[in-house]
């Protein structure tokens, strides 16, 4: 792995676990194994490297979530392989948790890629829970763009419940509440 790929992949951990303010270059520098002259060489300064490694984060997430809506099956079933796909919920997720960090809120080329992501996110649920209704898996009054906001919200309620409960039940609660009300919109209800 490259040192600017180390960097990165250390920026990304650290942001996920201390967020902006709590990444110092040196911690960077340290996890990733490379001198200041390294990381300066590679990238302007710290907000250039975490905006490197905030794209990149967001980039896994996109890619995870997608391979889970684009798999074969329902638009329930789709879904459901979303929402009950493996995670490190006490740890969170490292896109919301961005959204919690008053730096990156603060600065809108940092906010970019956080934004941009979960509008996606938003946006492809709508459109697989689109396909849902109109091939008759869910009936005609459920709406997708209402209904995907509420899954992404589910989805970053459920963890910081979570985190706050120091158990991953309330995620699980959380997760299986709204799969319980997708199932109640399908006429032939699928197996929870």
């Amino acid at each position: 792995m490259s040192t600017a790929e180390r960097l990165i992949e250390s920026t990304q951990d650290l942001l996920w676990e201390r967020g902006y303010v709590g990444t110092s270059p040196k911690a960077i520098q340290q996890r990733a194994g490379a001198g200041q002259g390294s990381m300066y060489h590679h990238f302007s300064g710290k907000p250039d490297l975490a905006l490197a490694a905030i794209r990149r984060t967001a980039e896994q997430m996109r890619a995870t979530a997608e391979a889970c809506l684009s798999a074969p099956g329902t638009a329930y079933e789709r879904v459901r392989g979303y929402l009950l796909r493996e995670r490190d919920v006490l740890r969170g997720c490292p896109i919301g948790r961005l959204t919690m960090d008053p730096d990156v809120i603060a600065d809108p080329v940092l906010r970019g890629p956080v934004e941009e992501t979960l509008d996606w996110l938003r946006g492809r649920l709508a459109e697989v829970l689109a396909e849902g209704v109109e091939r008759g898996e869910f009936d005609a009054g459920l709406a997708p763009e209402r209904t995907a906001a509420s899954v992404v919200a589910a989805v970053q309620g459920g963890y910081v419940l979570a985190r706050a409960a120091g158990s991953p039940a309330p995620f699980d609660s959380a997760v299986q509440g709204l799969l319980d009300l997708l199932a109640a919109r399908a006429p032939h209800r699928p197996a929870p």
